[in-house]
Parts: structure tokens; C-alpha cells; sequence
């Protein structure tokens, strides 16, 4: 995949298409186009009761775009439950570019002054496509989950596309969809003016982590 750029990798996201490498080492992108496709919706999402006393417990102080470089650095590294990594140098690169553009952003948690979880994605009119997370403590990149739908939830977001559903999204309410139907989502999202920087007092996440509890 010679010479990709930002602006032709937005327009593969409009037509649901993403890139990956085999490896964190192999140079090589492929783009994919899976024939089920993840997404979490927002209005049905659900926090697990013992994460939710951990939300509101504020274990994290919660901030984004403040340091997009080094979440994706430590998204790129391997885990305890990931050997491998599908990040390499020219997604590291493409994703910097498109956060200078403020297309991609990181929702990230910090304990006393050190980063210790978040993620990552790309906003695309009233979509967001989750790209990947990372916890170096417990519940870390959950919680910055919990902060990104709330922001997307207020912010006016119609889709979370989250390429793939993993055990630990499905505890969220993360569900396949068939390519079909994903494409006529991303169809209606894309026409959606969102914003990701919503003013959302306490009050008001207080609401939204009631409303999970609600729909669970």
C-alpha cells in the first residue's frame, strides 16, 4: 500500500475501509474490510457493576489529545495478552499526521503524573472508529472507555465502530454486524455533525453512568 496519506485514509474510512500490518516490524499495510464488523452502541452501552464503583471512585485523572504520541507508542507494544501488534512505524506516522489535522484523537488516564492507560481512534462526522487501548494498570483502558462514549454520547455521535468484537468489548455491549448493515450505519453517521470536545459536567456524567446501569 504505497503512498498513503491522510486524506486517502479518510476516505477509506467513508467507505469502511481500515488499514492494518501483519506485524509491529512488517512495513506492509493491508487494508481491511471485514465481512462482520464490531461496533459498540452508544445507547445500549453497559458498565460491569465493579467497574463502574472504579469510574466513580476517579482512580484516573481523564484528559485528551494531551499526549496522542505516547498512547499509540504504547498501543504499538506487546502485552501480557498480546504478543504481537498490528501497529508499525507507517500507521504510527499516518496517525500522527491525522491528529495534526484533529481527525485522530487519545482519551487517556494518568495516575500522579504518569500514563498508565488509554486509546485511541479517528472522528469522521458522527462516527468514531476505536483503533486500539492500552492499561499498564487495572481497569485503565476501561475507564477511558467509559470517558470516550460519554464524550461521544454528548458530543452527538451516531456510531462506535470497534473493527472487531473481542471478549473485553462484549462486556460493554459490543455486537457483529453484518458488512451490509455496517455500511448503511457509517452511511447516516457520516452525514451527522459531532463534536468531540462537548462541554460534560459532573452532574451530567453522573447521568450518563446511571443510564448504563438503566439499559443493562
Amino acid at each position: 500500500m504505497a503512498g498513503l496519506n491522510p486524506e486517502t485514509l479518510l476516505r477509506a474510512y467513508a467507505v469502511g475501509l481500515f488499514p492494518m500490518a501483519e506485524r509491529h516490524d512488517d512495513a506492509t499495510l493491508y487494508w481491511i474490510d471485514p465481512e462482520k464488523r464490531g461496533i459498540l452502541p452508544l445507547e445500549k452501552f453497559h458498565i460491569p457493576k465493579r467497574l463502574l464503583r472504579t469510574v466513580r471512585r476517579e482512580t484516573f485523572d481523564i484528559l485528551c489529545n494531551t499526549a496522542f504520541e505516547q498512547v499509540i507508542r504504547h498501543c504499538a507494544l506487546p502485552a501480557p495478552d498480546r504478543n504481537e501488534t498490528w501497529i508499525n512505524d507507517e500507521i504510527v506516522k499516518l496517525y500522527l499526521d491525522l491528529h495534526e489535522l484533529g481527525r485522530a484523537h487519545s482519551v487517556e488516564c494518568w495516575r500522579d503524573g504518569n500514563l498508565v492507560g488509554g486509546l485511541y481512534g479517528v472522528a469522521l462526522g458522527g462516527a468514531f472508529f476505536g483503533e486500539s487501548m492500552f492499561s499498564r494498570e487495572t481497569d485503565a483502558s476501561k475507564v477511558a472507555l467509559v470517558h470516550l462514549v460519554a464524550r461521544l454520547r454528548k458530543g452527538g455521535f451516531k456510531l462506535l465502530d470497534t473493527q472487531f468484537v473481542t471478549r473485553h468489548l462484549a462486556q460493554f455491549g459490543a455486537v457483529e454486524i453484518v458488512r451490509s448493515g455496517y455500511r448503511e450505519l457509517l452511511s447516516s453517521a457520516l452525514d451527522v455533525k459531532a463534536d468531540f470536545y462537548p462541554e460534560l459536567d459532573p452532574s451530567e456524567f453522573d447521568g450518563f453512568l446511571q443510564s448504563t446501569t438503566q439499559t443493562s
